[in-house]
């Protein structure tokens, strides 16, 4: 395993370790990914062994040029009216935490799509990603860069001490900027909706194409025939968990939770923490974090899986974490976090 700092050089050394069916871990706007050739099936296989990952849930194949949808999807299956709000979506937010499902052609292998027609697209934010990608083959296929089901990786660091030496290189291009995954947004159907909440709000994609529908926690089952395949990354009942046990809270709720000896308290904002400190008095070494002290939303999109991952090596029993307000930024992080408690 290669551990380098994003250079040309590095870039250059990364793309042809992809070329030849290798493994690269890379930074996005939203979290590390674990890169390999979308064109390569038995490339695409190494994604699933490496991560323990189960072949019904499909992958995201990340692009840098608008121009290579033609390579990877068939649009001609998509009526007009859908064309035209699939342009408008690319225009306004890409590149960007957007994902969209759209019907794929033969250049993509089954295993990339759980068996699916369909294939999840994103063209990412990154400078670092889009050298590689284009680089490479233009198309690369990238979950986020850790165990299946564990913390999603926003630094370097946290890929190396989660995968090592199963990756041929890791790219360490400093902490992810959003800190959250995509948003994966289905509009194949008649009824267009966000199956999985992520780093674009719904706010912003209702923006540009009207109103939409988004999938609930409550909607998503754990899928044991692995036969069927699921629709989009993420929408397992269990994920982006940590080692340590985790109940998650609303703010009346955590105000009134006891302190005890190994709990550590994630709240969403300082003002939360500080009545409730008032509340419990907690001893000196009680553990307790907060992901913004004003409340600003994409600061705590931004550290929440840091902070996961930082509370997940401390000598605690149990986290109670505060769910965000249910708006924007806040439905991913509280998508995050219920998920993460299950």
């Amino acid at each position: 395993m290669k551990y380098l700092a994003v250079s040309t050089e590095a870039l250059k050394q990364a793309a042809d370790v992809l070329c030849n069916g290798g493994l690269v871990a890379f930074p996005t706007e939203t979290v590390y990914g674990l890169g390999a050739d979308a064109f390569n099936p038995q490339a695409l296989a190494k994604i699933f062994e490496v991560k323990k990952r189960p072949h019904f849930d499909p992958l995201i194949v990340h692009i840098a040029a608008v121009e290579t949808l033609e390579d990877v999807t068939n649009l001609s299956l998509l009526n007009t009216e859908t064309k035209e709000k699939l342009f408008l979506l690319v225009e306004k937010l890409w590149p960007g935490p957007l994902s969209l499902i759209l019907p794929k052609n033969d250049k993509i292998h089954g295993i990339a799509t759980a068996g699916l027609s369909t294939v999840a697209i994103r063209f990412p934010d990154n400078e670092c990603a889009q050298k590689l990608i284009s680089l490479s083959t233009g198309a690369v296929a990238a979950p986020s860069a850790n165990p299946f089901g564990a913390i999603s990786p926003t630094k370097a660091e946290h890929v190396r001490d989660g995968l090592g030496d199963k990756v041929d290189i890791i790219l360490d291009g400093g902490c992810a900027r959003i800190g959250l995954e995509s948003t994966v947004l289905d509009i194949t159907g008649d009824n267009i909706k966000i199956l999985r909440p992520g780093g674009t709000p719904k706010e912003a994609i209702e923006d540009i194409i009207g109103s939409i529908n988004d999938n609930t926690i409550e909607d998503s089952i754990f899928i044991e025939n692995t036969a069927c395949g699921l629709t989009s990354p993420g929408l397992l009942k269990s994920h982006y968990a940590p080692r340590t046990p985790l109940t998650v809270q609303k703010h009346d709720d955590i105000i009134n939770q006891p302190y005890k000896s190994g709990f550590a308290f994630l709240f969403f904002d300082g003002f939360t923490r500080d009545i409730w400190l008032k509340t419990q008095k907690p001893a000196d070494s009680a553990i307790i974090m907060v992901l913004s002290e004003t409340g600003q939303v994409q600061e705590a999109a931004f550290r929440l899986f840091e902070t996961l991952h930082v509370l997940d090596n401390e000598k605690i029993t149990h986290i109670f974490a505060q769910l965000a307000p249910q708006n924007g930024l806040g439905e991913a992080i509280n998508d995050r976090l219920i998920r993460a408690s299950s």
